[in-house]
């Protein structure tokens, strides 16, 4: 057993930062205030680099983004209300993703609270319904303490965020305590018993398949469950966003449980007769809104595997229910014999092409002179097999979503959660802690705009991004519902966008516009010749909403919800 250090006396802001590098932080993501200046100059001289950020809400996607790409705990620091509270969307992310991620926040003087005093906020009750675990540090003795619970609770079971409230006064104390001891993750297991149960239920299925969501996965629980659907013949269907879990090119895949999702996967789950679903909660997305399975018995068998036995039986009565991590449970099937029959593996191979057949780009022609299958076809070809993806939310996305090859483990990041803005910040992240991999942004114009400040952070520390903007002047998934709903009543969705191109040459970056499919290979490869962070500011025709319809098309289909203008009357009067 590794023993705590001796005390010796440290200001207090200096031991938190002690507990960081104790606990192997290797990147800190802030905006910084004057409510923790200690924890500032503690980590002056600590090796722990530091990225500033332009606002809050990037600092914390940057920081979620951190964690879904290592595991660990992504670090976020920022100041007390207003820096709170622009921090609360990477917060959400990062609850709903099942991110690990602390964040600290600066707060008032212990001695000026219940006075509203200048920024002050109650921390716990602002995001206890939020995080995993809320909580201010009153005493400095207990900073210790309270890093060490903030890493186990961020990173064991169902990983998530924790925020620590750090009052001013305590952070400027000088006191002598002891180091906690590096934070080692909490794995549980299944029993025997079960894993016995489902051997039973796989050796019996003829027509099993599998979902693989959630977050506790790593390259080689990756690579070993592809090798068990192929030795059990077992067709693999990844959640939204999850499209890292599995290659596009393992015989097994068959595509992935996102929004406009693929007709043909959708019936294969319905004609399944077990579902094995490892590592994900089968939420609202890749259930297609509840529709997809019985609630709470389904169709099928269920064998269920998620780290958080709270969540297990939650809305779907599994079979089998195991309480581990999908690191745990791979390496605990391993060594099942094969249940393979002639069956199954024609099964997979047929549903394998379908989705091959479904991804097929050049095979979707849309409005206008920019062809998006095309480019992403580009991308495909020219980008290395690990370059990392990122996007926010958006119509835009879908492109990406269905025909870009994911082809390796920690190669997306994207927001199961639906968040707006997450592409740009996420980019930063990952190349400013993988400097050597090809990373790309992949984003529409109104993503874009939610943080585009932080190409400057990418330009102050020399992060030769690629940022591929998608413009189309809208808010393309609202203007979508709105003309399904409320056909010709645009209201609220259209935008009047800068330059980007200019944009990113503003910041020190290079910049290029493409109106033109042809245009974009040779634009991308100056874009990443530069050596510069940079943006390819793509124009997409609006008719162009989706890659199967137009605007025309919905509002063609659509059956407006407002009545004739004689029968809107105002109330009151004839």
């Amino acid at each position: 057993m590794t023993e705590a250090s001796s005390p010796r006396r440290r200001l207090a802001g200096h031991v938190l930062v002690d507990q960081l590098r104790i606990h192997g932080v290797e990147q800190v993501f802030c905006v910084p205030g004057e409510s923790y200046l200690a924890v500032l100059d503690g980590l002056y001289d600590s090796g722990i680099p530091v990225t500033v950020c332009r606002q809050e809400g990037g600092a914390a996607m940057m920081a979620e983004a951190y964690g879904k790409l290592t595991g660990r705990p992504g670090i976020c620091m920022v100041t007390r209300a207003p820096g709170a509270s622009n921090a609360v969307a990477g917060i959400h992310i990062a609850s709903q993703d099942s991110t690990p991620m602390i964040l600290l926040v600066g707060q008032i003087a212990r001695g000026h609270r219940d006075r509203e005093a200048f920024q002050e906020m109650d921390y716990r009750a602002v995001f206890g319904s939020q995080v995993k675990w809320a909580a201010e540090i009153d005493q400095a003795e207990r900073i210790p303490e309270y890093l060490a619970r903030a890493f186990h609770v961020a990173q064991s079971g169902r990983p998530g965020p924790v925020v620590l409230a750090l009052p001013e006064d305590v952070l400027t104390e000088t006191l002598e305590v002891a180091d906690a001891r590096p934070c080692v993750r909490t794995d549980t297991q299944p029993t025997p018993a079960q894993i016995q149960a489902f051997e039973a239920l796989l050796a019996r299925a003829q027509r099993p398949l599998a979902i693989l969501g959630g977050s506790t996965w790593d390259a080689e629980s990756v690579r070993a469950f592809g090798d068990f659907a192929a030795r059990h013949a077992i067709p693999v269907a990844v959640q939204f966003r999850r499209q890292m879990l599995c290659s596009v090119e393992h015989p097994c895949f068959i595509g992935d449980l996102g929004l406009g999702g693929d007709p043909r996967l959708l019936a294969a789950i319905r004609e399944s007769d077990l579902i094995l679903a490892v590592g994900g909660r089968l939420s609202e997305v890749p259930s297609q809104s509840y529709t997809l399975f019985g609630i709470p018995q389904m169709a099928q068998a269920l064998v269920h595997v998620h780290p958080d036995v709270n969540e297990l039986n939650r809305v779907y009565q599994a079979d089998v229910a195991m309480a581990c991590t999908a690191r745990t449970w791979v390496g605990l099937v391993d060594g099942l014999a094969s249940t393979s029959t002639e069956a199954r593996r024609a099964r997979c191979s047929a549903l394998h092409a379908a989705r091959q057949a479904w991804s097929d780009p050049s095979k979707i022609q849309v409005p206008g002179p920019l062809q998006m299958g095309q480019i992403v076809a580009h991308l495909n070809a020219t980008l290395p097999d690990d370059a990392i993806i990122t996007n926010g939310a958006g119509n835009y996305a879908t492109w990406i979503h269905r025909f870009y090859h994911f082809r390796a483990y920690d190669t997306q990041l994207a927001p199961t959660s639906g968040s707006m803005g997450y592409g740009l910040p996420a980019a930063v992240a990952a190349k400013r802690i993988l400097p050597d991999r090809t990373v790309v942004c992949f984003t529409g114009d109104g993503s874009f705009m939610m943080h585009g400040q932080e190409f400057a952070t990418a330009v102050q520390y020399r992060l030769p991004i690629l940022v591929i903007i998608i413009d189309n002047h809208m808010l393309g998934t609202i203007r979508m519902h709105q003309e399904r709903h409320y056909p010709g009543r645009v209201s609220a969705t259209t935008l009047v966008n800068p330059d980007f191109a200019a944009y990113a040459r503003a910041f020190g970056g290079y910049g290029e516009r493409v109106e033109k499919t042809e245009d974009f290979g040779p634009a991308l490869a100056r874009a990443m010749a530069s050596g510069l962070p940079a943006i390819v500011h793509c124009i997409l025709d609006p008719e162009a909403i989706t890659p199967t319809t137009t605007i025309a098309k919905l509002r063609a289909g659509a059956s407006s919800q407002i009545p004739h203008a004689e029968d809107r009357r105002v109330p009151g009067h004839h």
